[in-house]
């Protein structure tokens, strides 16, 4: 039998004085703030130490309701239950659940759409909702964010190597990583399922590549291409392109032609398509402006320069650097293994065989120069990036046509 009564609970409140805790017995405590606030408490021992656990106010819960609370509360603690813990886990997915609901990422792939929504930028969003679409969403797109666990993140990361794909798992972890830190601070999650992952349990550390092609390579797979049946002449041009322009791949598959002046020859890249940021414009040797116009003409009136086909099946209407990747893979080149990055990597080396001071083709390659001269040198060395692409197009028709192949060296840009 517990030793308080409603009549002195009742004469407590009336009277207003506060009251650190007045004892019902087995823990249960009645109290009474200064604002006049009454309050059931069970205070009780776990783990060797003084707990104390917030029951309900009174007089919304009475003291038969507080004793009867009390009594299963006791019941759960002498079971070995951290009845606190349990009482914040719950509070943390009410509010993960308003949350979600606010958001709709009630799913991980409506967390995937959110995120990529609000945190990444064209044309990276692309490239990673492709990865995400082919690696992480089969497996785990269905599951609520806070039941993600690191053991599913471990089977995702597995079959991405298992498939072949050790570097496309690596860059997936690091997509995991940042996707869980975004739903941790929004308090979707408690937890980044993701974060004591490393390299080492994704693809491995990645060796640089160092693949460049030839010039009697780029010949046979000049010819390869355009004896290939199933490449299609907008992948073939794309190529082209790539190989005389030596721009990133995102770059070139998401181009619009707002973007471009063909009359003046000028490719003016925005700087959120640019993976060093500045804008930069890119002059076109007259080679590339007639690829450029009989692509113009492919795309019928589409805003993209390689618009995709089934557009339905496609939100940026364009295609993705997964189709390039495809397509290069049915090229009979029998040549030794490369990607479409070595292409860019390719070109660089031949710009420096052509005598392209080193200044001026990593301007043309639009990587990021560093140290003092990347602070105080922002000239954009327009018409000397145009006179080494000019020279490296007159290069490539000659290694297409299968004449001599001289380096011109006679007008050294810079």
């Amino acid at each position: 039998m517990g030793k308080l009564t409603d009549v002195q609970l009742k004469a407590w409140v009336k009277a207003g004085a506060p009251i650190a805790g007045k004892a019902d017995g087995g823990g249960l405590t009645f109290t009474l703030s200064k604002a006049g606030t009454a309050a059931w408490v069970l205070r009780y021992r776990y783990g060797g130490r003084q707990m104390e656990y917030s029951i309900g106010r009174y007089p919304d819960l009475p003291l038969s309701g507080a004793r009867a609370i009390a009594a299963d509360l006791r019941k759960r603690v002498q079971q070995g239950e951290d009845i606190a813990v349990v009482k914040q886990d719950k509070k943390a997915k009410a509010v993960a659940g308003k949350v979600k609901a606010l958001m709709g990422a009630d799913t991980v792939k409506a967390l995937v759409d959110e995120w990529l929504e609000r945190a990444l930028q064209e044309p990276y969003r692309t490239r990673t909702a492709n990865i995400f679409k082919h690696y992480v969403l089969p497996e785990i797109g269905a599951l609520s964010p806070e039941h993600v666990k690191p053991f599913h993140i471990d089977h995702v990361l597995r079959q991405t190597v298992k498939a072949g794909a050790p570097t496309v798992a690596n860059d997936l972890l690091r997509h995991l990583k940042r996707l869980f830190m975004y739903a941790r601070k929004r308090q979707i999650v408690s937890d980044n399922p993701a974060q004591d992952f490393d390299l080492s349990d994704a693809g491995g550390k990645e060796v640089a590549r160092s693949r460049v092609l030839g010039i009697a390579e780029i010949g046979k797979f000049l010819t390869a291409m355009k004896e290939c049946e199933t490449l299609g002449r907008d992948n073939e041009l794309a190529f082209r392109l790539l190989l005389l322009l030596g721009v990133r791949k995102g770059e070139m598959v998401s181009a619009a032609w707002a973007e471009f002046d063909l009359d003046a020859g000028l490719w003016h890249l925005p700087a959120d398509r640019s993976k060093t940021k500045p804008k930069i414009t890119i002059p076109l040797p007259p080679l590339a402006v007639g690829w450029l116009r009989e692509l113009e003409v492919r795309a019928a009136g589409y805003p993209w320069v390689f618009p995709a086909r089934r557009i339905g099946s496609r939100r940026q209407g364009h295609i993705s650097t997964d189709t390039l990747n495809a397509a290069l893979s049915r090229v009979e080149h029998k040549l030794d293994p490369f990607t479409v990055h070595d292409l860019r990597r390719t070109v660089r080396t031949q710009l420096a065989a052509l005598g392209v001071a080193p200044h001026i083709a990593e301007r043309v390659l639009n990587h990021k120069v560093r140290g003092v001269e990347g602070i105080y040198d922002r000239h954009d060395y327009l018409e000397e990036r145009r006179q080494a692409l000019e020279q490296w197009a007159v290069m490539l028709e000659n290694i297409e046509e299968g004449g001599q192949v001289v380096p011109l060296r006679r007008k050294k840009t810079g």
